[in-house]
């Protein structure tokens, strides 16, 4: 859909027959958008290579593409990619192989109850975490097992993680942070275990995708599971597409009703969430009482996860990390926080199809804005709202315990209201 909204915007702007010149295409081989773009007279269709899974296709044209478009000297970047292949080679002794080694930890350490990879990347290379978190996610959480990736977690004292953590430390040597230097310090002190990796520079981020991705299926072959199928996507996208169908047929989303509305926020829950919730709020059916009682259900060795359906903005995820890091203190257990519908190509995947050890709250919100897909009577809006409850619809089918709050229009009015009244149910 975002290629029909943007390439009619191009089209009414340069005209039909331009609007194909402004686009290219990065797809495999015979696949429908390869035809769309010949057709449509495309500028160029680059082509991946079918064989290569799209999470460990960062070095394919997928991700090289776009980075040369952004400046980046790609053959440089896949020469560091190079060097990390040949250390990796599988002549090489396992303890001599990077790739290997750092699989067989992760792995062994999920085995023992460490499956909490806890990513601390430096300030300047702060965005290769969600890459990291994707390729784990979505090759691990699977058949009840699974890695679960921590991303842009408020570093903390020691005292507050579980001895299901392991830390991942990528230090970027040209431009370090201090304060990450001593709080990872901190932490191995105490005993926790941390892996260290030194980059000198963004370049060798192209040795780290190949380090990672052959430690990563090290590490699944280690707890048993395969690591290049991800089986649980598609259900959310089946559950998806038939709410838009319905809303194709109806002009509207299926009825629901909210087990609790208090100051413009909305409580949803599948039967048995919200049986649960209520046998726990002592008869407090409030929206403190109700977010008490899910908080409630976090146990030593699981992890909370914000699935927020709002806007990706500073302001929101700042309130969002301070949920967090209120969550994280007092339970002393992992925290995740994911913007749908991004999260369900990433940690989606190990949520439903990973072990049964989170605890969800979903966020979501009326869009003050909304925009039209051209050709269809869904917005953009209705189908974001279709994501989110079909996201939902697949946790609960797979036994998650999950609660979704309805925020309205004001977004950061709700996420202030939601995080006081948190604090207060963790007090």
């Amino acid at each position: 859909i975002f290629k029909q909204y943007f390439f009619e915007r191009v089209k009414q702007v340069v005209g039909a027959d331009k609007s194909g010149l402004r686009f290219i295409a990065i797809t495999d081989p015979g696949s429908h958008l390869q035809q769309v773009a010949e057709s449509e007279g495309f500028r160029h269709v680059f082509f991946g290579l079918p064989s290569i899974g799209g999470r460990y296709s960062a070095l394919s044209d997928f991700g090289m593409v776009p980075g040369a478009i952004m400046g980046i000297d790609t053959l440089k970047f896949l020469d560091r990619a190079d060097e990390m292949a040949v250390s990796c080679s599988s002549c090489l002794p396992v303890k001599d192989n990077p790739g290997v080694v750092l699989g067989t930890i992760l792995g062994v350490l999920a085995k023992n109850g460490r499956d909490k990879v806890t990513i601390i990347t430096s300030p300047g290379i702060w965005d290769f975490g969600a890459w990291l978190e994707q390729l784990l996610a979505e090759s691990t959480g699977k058949e009840g097992k699974g890695l679960i990736p921590v991303d842009r977690e408020p570093l903390g004292p020691p005292d507050v993680y579980g001895d299901d953590r392991v830390f991942a430390y990528i230090r970027l040597e040209s431009a370090p942070d201090e304060s990450q230097d001593k709080a990872v310090e901190a932490l191995e002190k105490a005993g926790h275990p941390v892996v260290r990796i030194s980059v000198a520079d963004i370049y060798d981020l192209g040795q780290e995708c190949f380090r990672w991705e052959i430690a990563t299926a090290v590490a699944g072959s280690i707890i048993g599971i395969n690591a290049f199928n991800q089986p649980d996507v598609e259900a959310s996208k089946v559950a998806t597409r038939n709410l838009t169908a319905e809303y194709e047929r109806t002009g509207s989303l299926p009825s629901e009703a909210p087990i609790l509305e208090e100051d413009g926020i909305k409580l949803f829950s599948d039967e048995k969430n919200a049986d649960s919730l209520a046998g726990m709020s002592d008869g407090d059916k409030s929206l403190l009482g109700y977010l008490r009682a899910h908080l409630n259900r976090v146990r030593p060795g699981d992890y909370f996860a914000i699935l927020a359906y709002v806007e990706m903005s500073e302001v929101h995820e700042m309130e969002l990390q301070e949920i967090r890091r209120a969550v994280r203190d007092s339970k002393r257990v992992a925290t995740c926080l994911g913007f749908g519908p991004r999260f369900l190509h990433s940690t989606g995947q190990a949520y439903k199809g990973g072990p049964n050890t989170g605890v969800f709250l979903q966020i979501t919100c009326d869009d003050a804005r909304d925009l039209p897909v051209p050709g269809q009577k869904y917005t953009f809006g209705i189908v974001k709202a279709a994501q989110a409850r079909g996201d939902f619809q697949v946790l609960a089918e797979r036994n998650r315990r999950a609660l979704r709050v309805h925020l309205g229009a004001d977004v950061p009015a709700g996420l202030t209201r939601l995080k006081q009244v948190i604090e207060t149910a963790l007090s």
